[in-house]
């Protein structure tokens, strides 16, 4: 006579298959996230985001392509003023200190660019920039990240008091489609846990 399966083969499979489901929805929900709420194409400043600093405190790939694409941006007219936010979120490197360098370097003056230090997180890097805007009157922004992390910036920045609009930073090199692959999926789960719990316990107050 055939057994069943355990309580516990049958738990994990239960698991497995709610986290699926979990997983879908937050991708859905990553195809309807804004890109955003105004047809401006001029702003007050452009928000770079943050992201990974190597050990010596060097710009990863990915956060000099954020950068560069920012500066293009600002050498474009669409803002006269770079926020770059990220503090050290992955290393003993602030990253915003890390951008400004990089932003110096391709010429962009420091009068034109601020700082925000402290945020370790998407959600914080959204509301820290906000708050300098808040300060200095200003009240739109372009915000700049790698493709990928766009739709959950998207739903943050849709939370704020802002007009605001996405623009995607490309790659400084094509990325393999396992590696856009891999990046997507760990966007995926973030997006997850922000729908089911940052959103809830992480908030931007005053």
């Amino acid at each position: 006579m055939r057994r069943g399966f355990s309580i516990w083969t049958r738990l994990g499979l239960a698991t497995a298959l709610v986290l699926a489901i979990l997983l879908g929805i937050a991708a859905f929900m990553r195809r309807l996230a804004p890109v955003s709420n105004t047809a401006a194409t001029r702003f007050d400043a452009i928000v770079v985001l943050g992201t990974t600093v190597d050990r010596d405190g060097n710009p990863s790939p990915d956060l000099l392509a954020r950068v560069i694409e920012g500066v293009r941006e600002y050498e474009r007219g669409v803002a006269p003023r770079l926020i770059l936010t990220g503090g050290a979120a992955h290393s003993n490197f602030v990253e915003a200190r890390v951008m400004a360098r990089a932003a110096e370097a391709l010429g962009v003056p420091s009068s034109s660019i601020l700082l925000e230090t402290n945020a370790m997180d998407t959600i914080q890097n959204a509301c820290y920039a906000e708050r300098i805007m808040k300060a200095h009157g200003w009240r739109s922004s372009e915000v700049i990240s790698r493709p990928s992390h766009l739709p959950r910036a998207g739903m943050i920045f849709s939370r704020l008091p802002l007009d605001w609009s996405l623009h995607a930073a490309p790659p400084l090199e094509p990325e393999s489609p396992a590696y856009e692959y891999g990046a997507s999926a760990v966007e995926t789960a973030k997006t997850l846990r922000y729908i089911l719990w940052s959103r809830w316990t992480e908030r931007c107050e005053p």
